[in-house]
């Protein structure tokens, strides 16, 4: 059997750009990824967040681990091939938004610094903005909204990061949120001011 990539021939051509795009949406595109522990805050502030900038009249898209396991990535389990090709998808799906103008919330434990910047080179260093969300261990654990660190200390769930696989956290974010302190709506705030230049077209 022919290997397949060799018959698949892209073809951009003709095709409208990002410009263009933003351009009819009054906004430069970019992708925010969220990383930090389960229970960290991440989907909330994302969620607060797009709401906040539908509200400013900004077209967005919010890309969620949850809802992108139970239908793009349904298939994927939690292994280290696993979890890299998880992200792999995650970051082409951010770059065709990206490319079509829109800004793009990502919130992904994403654990390790290899498969974020991963996520950075697919995307692209120039658009790509790695937001920190940073909440001790013990915090998170203490809110375990969905249970998980409980299952993960009584062996029902392996390689949770955190408990029995690890968290290399950014030496580098663009910005760093510290949520055992900052409430949703100050995470949000900052995070509003952070951008404010940067999806204003030029």
């Amino acid at each position: 059997m022919a290997n397949r990539s060799e018959n698949i021939h892209p073809d951009f051509e003709g095709m409208l750009r990002r410009a263009d795009k933003e351009k009819l949406l009054g906004q430069r595109a970019l992708v925010l990824w969220l990383t930090g522990l389960s229970g960290s805050g991440k989907s909330t502030i994302a969620k607060a967040l797009e709401r906040k900038l539908h509200e400013a009249g900004r077209m967005t898209a919010l890309l969620d681990g949850d809802n992108i396991r139970s239908g793009l990535n349904r298939n994927l389990g939690f292994s280290v091939e696993e979890r890299v090709e998880n992200i792999r998808r995650i970051s082409e799906v951010a770059k065709l938004f990206l490319e079509n103008g829109i800004i793009t919330l990502a919130s992904f434990v994403s654990p390790g610094k290899d498969i974020r910047e991963m996520a950075r080179q697919i995307i692209g260093p120039d658009d790509f903005f790695e937001i920190f969300v940073d909440c001790p261990l013990e915090e998170c654990e203490a809110r375990d909204v969905k249970g998980l660190y409980k299952k993960a200390r009584a062996g029902e769930i392996r390689n949770f990061t955190g408990i029995d696989a690890p968290f290399e956290a950014p030496e580098a974010p663009a910005l760093t949120l510290y949520t055992k302190e900052e409430s949703v709506e100050e995470s949000v705030r900052r995070i509003m001011e952070f951008i404010k230049d940067k999806i204003e077209l030029r």
